[in-house]
């Protein structure tokens, strides 16, 4: 690029000192590399092999290569161990109840925790989230299980035993006779690949960024909505209802409704166990919430809750008796790695790429709020990695999908974790329970499981005592939260997130169309200009008029800030033009009339009749010949938005105004060169664009001194 002069008037020589000698600023030339010497350049860059891009790119892809190393055995081990254990056993029950979210045997729960334990130790750059099983893709990927479920023809939880398929679990091919419960662990494996593959292509593509297209009030509000719809599924188990679980839009309402349809069907032992736990762990949970600061780690209520109502199921024979629904025979071990059905894959692709969105989102958004607090940094990519390494291992596993949870990754925090050497500690708690512990939890009832999810969607209630207060900050965060909350809940959960993602686009965009004009005027003798009607005290530039809009100037903004640049100054230059070409027609109409009728003397009283009616309308409201646009808050200018800069300066100076640029950045002076609007070298006009605000008045004003006072309607 040819090297380019804009001009800036000296603030320290006025009209008083004399003609105004502008300085010039020259800048740097610029290079315009060749796009094969960049490509090639990068390929160059990318594909050279040496022993340290090497071991650098090994430490990058696992990190705990990095940070095990130097680990501080004795100030850090203890932290880590306590809260692993604490959040290990926290687990156990949330890991079972969250299953039947899911629509999975509750062993697999157990599965996937223990496994995103493992994996996101050895690829996460978080010290303190805690991967593993989270509410909401609990739901998403249930609503997939119990879509599939039914088109294959297992309308029910009891159609398992007369409805079969002749496919093998990941087997696509033929095998054995596959039941209800092989077939949503099927499903769910799937989902879990196809979702894991998605957020793996997106780390290798380097879009970690679109976590920032995602704002707290949109995820918050996605994940209250979809916590509606999780308590909406659990109230059957806290019924003892057998209902299927609703399908396509408006599964809150059909629920609610089907519900109603069934109370009559209610079965009092599970109700009446719901009730007493509830009266139990509501109450504990806020005492741990209110002396979490005084307590070194939070009792596991949901722990005693879960074997008290197991032994208490058992020894009363709560399933013989009372037909209490429980969780079952739960096996130990594990079961022989799996293919995903490729089969199925696309059924279920457009589902798995929203539950990839939502689990990176999510993972993201803790993971950078924690290290913020903590002092350290984390690569949104290979946070991408590490959940999508948590989603594509563990489903050969029979997994379903996980992310990161707010709840129990405060409780690690809160415990003294250092590393996500707790996580190692988690998982050996979990594979105790897998090896050893799981039969004995035969007899627990469902409902427990479900009183267990009810209570941990507490604090996402909670958000809807907080609207007030959001509604008073800020009213279109708030209204993103409200439209986002109301459209995962009485929608389509999916549909929530992306109306949620549109609404916030629109209203960025929104923003630019109702950006602020402002008149400036100056405070006292120092170089600084502000809002007129915000500030008392300022001065007005006699003769220059000072404008600022505050936004981008492109193509869907272009027309608004001609009209508020003319609305603000008080003079459209194409009406203004419009009406003097009408007076102009009139004129030479009343001339040739005055020709054919009055002669000499009736031509003389005509003009001067024409001369008081033309002075009639001229816009005596118009005090200035010169104009200066304030871009300091315009970032960028379109070619939309350099013409229309054209358009005004061109239409000004028909009318005899001037129009000058001040504190235009360097993207905004290159869209101007580059665009044409400035006029062609040996015009002697290069000096409309100006640093700082004062050098344009300067400017403006010593033009006016040496051409006299013009009239703007000249």
């Amino acid at each position: 690029m040819m090297a380019q002069e804009y001009c800036c008037a000296s603030a320290d020589e006025g009209a008083e000192n004399g003609p105004h000698v502008p300085l010039v600023l020259e800048r740097r030339e610029k290079e315009e590399e060749n796009w094969r010497t960049a490509v090639s350049h990068q390929l160059k860059k990318q594909c050279t092999c040496s022993s340290e891009r090497a071991k650098a790119q090994v430490l990058g892809f696992i990190p705990i290569l990095k940070w095990l190393p130097r680990y501080q055995l004795k100030d850090w081990i203890l932290g880590d161990v306590m809260s692993g254990l604490i959040v290990g056993i926290l687990l156990v029950p949330q890991s079972i109840a969250y299953s039947l979210l899911a629509g999975q045997d509750p062993i697999y729960g157990l599965y996937t925790s223990f496994f995103s334990s493992i994996i996101y130790t050895l690829l996460g750059t978080s010290r303190h989230i805690s991967v593993g099983i989270f509410g909401v893709l609990c739901l998403l990927v249930g609503q997939v299980v119990d879509r599939e479920l039914a088109l294959a023809g297992y309308i029910t939880e009891s159609s398992s035993s007369n409805a079969t398929l002749g496919l093998g679990m990941g087997n696509s091919t033929g095998g054995p006779v596959c039941d209800r419960s092989c077939y949503a662990i099927m499903v769910g494996a799937t989902v879990t690949f196809t979702a894991g593959v998605y957020q793996v292509l997106m780390g290798l593509l380097q879009v970690g960024f679109v976590s920032v297209y995602l704002s707290d009030s949109l995820l918050s509000g996605f994940a209250t909505g979809a916590s509606l719809t999780i308590l909406t599924s659990q109230v059957k188990y806290l019924l003892g209802l057998q209902l299927p679980r609703a399908q396509g839009w408006g599964t809150l309402i059909k629920t609610w409704v089907s519900l109603f349809q069934n109370l009559g069907q209610t079965n009092l032992c599970d109700l009446v166990t719901s009730l007493v736990c509830l009266a139990v762990l509501v109450p504990t949970k806020e005492l741990n919430n209110r002396f979490k600061a005084k307590l070194k780690a939070p009792i596991p209520f949901e722990l005693f809750v879960v074997i008290a109502a197991t032994l208490a199921s058992h020894f009363g024979h709560l399933e013989e008796e009372y037909g209490s629904k429980v969780a079952g025979t739960i096996p130990t071990g594990f079961l022989p790695p799996q293919l995903p059905s490729w089969s199925l894959i696309p059924n279920v692709a457009v589902d798995a790429f929203s539950i990839a969105i939502v689990g990176f989102a999510i993972t993201v958004s803790l993971s950078e709020m924690f290290a913020k607090k903590h002092g350290y940094v984390v690569d949104p990519n290979q946070e991408m990695y590490a959940i999508g390494f948590c989603n594509i291992l563990p489903s050969f596993f029979c997994c379903f999908t996980t992310s990161a949870a707010l709840t129990k990754t405060l409780v690690k925090e809160s415990t003294g974790c250092q590393t996500q050497l707790s996580g190692l500690v988690t998982a050996l708690v979990l594979l105790l329970v897998l090896l050893v512990i799981s039969p004995l939890f035969y007899s627990l009832q469902r409902c427990v499981l479900a009183v267990i999810i009810l209570v941990n969607l507490r604090g996402a209630l909670l958000k809807f005592t907080d609207v007030p207060r959001m509604w008073r900050v800020n009213r279109l965060d708030t209204a993103i939260w409200l439209v986002t909350m109301a459209t995962s809940a009485l929608i389509n959960t999916e549909l929530g997130l992306l109306v949620g993602v549109m609404v916030s686009a629109f209203c960025v965009l929104g923003r630019t169309q109702r950006a602020q004009a402002l008149g400036l005027g100056r405070a006292g003798q120092r170089e600084l200009y502000e809002d007129l009607a915000s500030y008392k005290g300022l001065q007005t530039q006699p003769g220059v008029a000072i404008f600022r809009y505050e936004a981008p100037i492109y193509y869907a903004n272009q027309s608004l800030f001609k009209k508020a640049l003319y609305r603000h100054l008080g003079l459209d230059p194409v009406k203004e033009k419009a009406r003097r070409r009408k007076l102009e027609k009139q004129r030479r109409k009343q001339e040739e009339a005055a020709m054919t009728t009055g002669g000499e003397g009736g031509t003389k009283g005509k003009e001067k009749e024409l001369t008081t009616t033309t002075k009639v309308f001229l816009p005596n409201q118009v005090n200035f010949h010169s104009v200066v646009i304030d871009c300091s808050p315009v970032l960028f200018l379109d070619t939309a938005g350099v013409n229309a800069m054209k358009e005004v300066c061109k239409d000004y100076k028909e009318l005899g105004v001037q129009v000058f640029l001040a504190q235009c950045n360097t993207s905004v002076l290159e869209s101007l060169d580059r665009g044409g609007y400035y006029p062609e070298k040996g015009m002697g006009e290069k000096e409309r664009v100006f640093f700082t605000i004062s050098d344009a008045v300067l400017y403006a004003q010593s033009l006016s001194s040496q051409n006299g006072e013009c009239d703007t309607s000249c």
